[in-house]
């Protein structure tokens, strides 16, 4: 009887003994929070998902709702008489447009074309001094044969010369005979000649060039009277 009241109370005190934690159990076990605060769920399951916000302008690009059907022929034909004045307001401004940039390509083609008029004009005025130059040469042409080679050399220099201002649309203003015109004459003296009718040129000292309807150059010449 003694051996077994003592087994029972040797049974009775190591169920109350607690039990020492094992390392791994210890680890496993949630530690509570250094502020004394256990962790919350919202924690353990991580933060919570983010709604993605809808682009700007999303609203501005969804679709209009579809316009309904017209329900009677007076609707449909008040419909159509608006698709068709639209239409034709598109087509009167698509037209106008049109025009204008016409009118543009001609008046910059136009004023292109006086612009290589101009620097055409003002390079070339500036040749012909050299071509009074040789033919001036050429009126007072030695006679002696050892200066013939040199008198063909001039010739021919005035010649190439000539041929270029006329390849360019370069002209001689015709005077000799000619009745007086001061858009394209310039008169050096007025003589009285019974032979040559009066306004009439007799001569010219200086000759004169156009370029297409641009006057180059005035020719001066002597006028009768």
């Amino acid at each position: 009887m003694k051996r077994s009241k003592q087994t029972k109370e040797g049974v009775k005190s190591t169920a109350e003994a607690p039990q020492a934690e094992t390392p791994e159990a210890e680890a496993a076990s949630p530690q509570p929070d250094r502020t004394g605060t256990q962790p919350s769920d919202e924690t353990e399951a991580g933060p919570a998902p983010v709604e993605a916000a809808a682009p700007e302008g999303a609203a501005e690009r969804a679709p209009a709702p579809a316009e309904a059907a017209p329900t009677t022929l007076e609707e449909a034909l008040a419909r159509w008489g608006e698709a068709r004045s639209l239409a034709d307001e598109y087509l009167d401004g698509w037209q106008r447009a049109r025009a204008e940039f016409a009118n543009y390509k001609k008046r910059v083609d136009r004023e292109l074309e006086q612009a290589r008029g101009t620097v055409a004009a003002e390079v070339l005025t500036h040749i012909l001094p050299i071509l009074d130059d040789l033919e001036r040469a050429l009126r007072d042409r030695p006679e002696a044969e050892n200066l013939q080679a040199w008198a063909e050399g001039i010739e021919l220099i005035h010649r190439k010369l000539a041929t270029l201002l006329e390849a360019e649309g370069v002209e001689q203003i015709q005077a000799v005979g000619e009745t007086f015109d001061p858009n394209v004459h310039e008169a050096i003296t007025f003589e009285e000649n019974d032979e040559v009718e009066h306004g009439k040129i007799i001569d010219v000292i200086r000759q004169g060039y156009r370029l297409g309807e641009r006057v180059l150059r005035p020719a001066m010449v002597r006028v009768a009277r």
